[in-house]
C-alpha cells in the first residue's frame, strides 16, 4: 500500500468526511482520476480558470460532475435538457457541448452579472444558439415551460441552485423530465455536512431532507455519490 492510500485510509478509519470538488484541495486519486478521463474543451479549461479567480469561484461545477453530465446526455441522445442555477454557465456549456445541433438548454439563473460572463463563453464554444437564458426565478421559469405545454419532454436536468428550493425543483423537473429522463442534484454531501447533526442551518438541512426524499421516492430510483461536493443522480421511473 502507498503513502497515499494509507492517508486515505487513516483518515476514513478516523470517520472524517472525505468530500471535496477537485479544484478545491489535493487529492491524489481525483487528480489520477481527471488524469485519465477525456479531457474538457478549451473553452470549458478557460470558463474554470477564470471563474476559480472571482471570490465566489467555489461555487463554480466541479468537472468531474459536469463531465458526468455530459456522458449521460451524450448516452441518453438527449435532445431537451434543464440546467437550474447557471453561475457563470460551466454546467449549460458542458450540457450544449454534449447535445446535437438541434438541442436546446434551457438555462435558469436571477443573477445577470455572472450569466453575462456565461454567455461570452458560450458564443467562444459556438454553442450559444443551443442554450435559452431566462433570468428569473428558477420555479416561475419551471412553472410557465409547464404551461407551455412541455411536460414531459426533457431529457435531463441539472440542479445547483440554492439548496432550500431544491425539493420545489424536484417536483417540476420531475413533471418536466419524460419517464427514463434524469436529474443530477449538486452538493447534495455539502462537504460532509449532511453527516453531521449538529448542523442545523438552512441550506445543510434543506439538503439533509431531500436526500432523505430522494432515497424514498417511489416515482424515482436514486444514488447518492461522493462525487465533487456529492451528487445524486435521479431516474424518473
Amino acid at each position: 500500500m502507498n503513502v497515499f492510500s494509507d492517508n486515505y485510509l487513516n483518515l476514513t478509519m478516523t470517520g472524517l468526511a472525505v468530500v471535496n470538488k477537485s479544484y478545491a484541495a489535493s487529492d491524489p486519486v481525483k487528480t489520477y482520476c481527471l488524469e485519465h478521463s477525456t479531457k474538457l474543451h478549451p473553452v470549458q479549461l478557460k470558463l474554470q480558470e477564470q471563474t476559480l479567480k472571482l471570490e465566489q469561484g467555489r461555487m463554480l461545477g466541479a468537472p468531474e460532475v459536469i463531465s458526468l453530465n455530459a456522458i449521460f446526455i451524450r448516452s441518453m441522445r438527449a435532445k431537451k435538457v434543464l440546467d437550474i442555477g447557471v453561475f457563470t454557465g460551466a454546467s449549460s456549456l458542458a450540457a450544449a457541448l454534449a447535445l446535437p445541433e438541434d438541442g436546446k438548454v434551457l438555462a435558469c439563473d436571477i443573477n445577470d452579472t455572472w450569466t453575462k460572463m456565461a454567455q461570452e463563453y458560450w458564443v467562444e464554444a459556438g454553442v450559444q444558439h443551443k442554450i435559452e437564458l431566462v433570468l428569473a426565478p428558477a420555479t416561475e421559469t419551471l412553472e410557465k415551460t409547464l404551461d407551455n405545454g412541455e411536460k414531459g419532454s426533457f431529457d435531463f436536468a441539472f440542479i445547483d441552485a440554492d439548496k432550500p428550493n431544491y425539493e420545489k425543483y424536484f417536483e417540476l423537473c420531475l413533471e418536466l423530465l419524460r419517464t427514463g429522463g434524469m436529474m443530477a442534484f449538486d452538493n447534495t454531501l455539502w462537504s460532509g455536512d449532511v453527516l453531521d447533526e449538529s448542523k442545523t442551518d438552512l441550506n445543510t438541512s434543506a439538503l439533509r431532507e431531500l436526500n432523505k426524499k430522494l432515497s424514498s421516492d417511489p416515482r424515482v430510483t436514486a444514488v447518492l455519490l461522493n462525487v465533487g461536493d456529492g451528487l445524486t443522480l435521479v431516474t424518473k421511473l
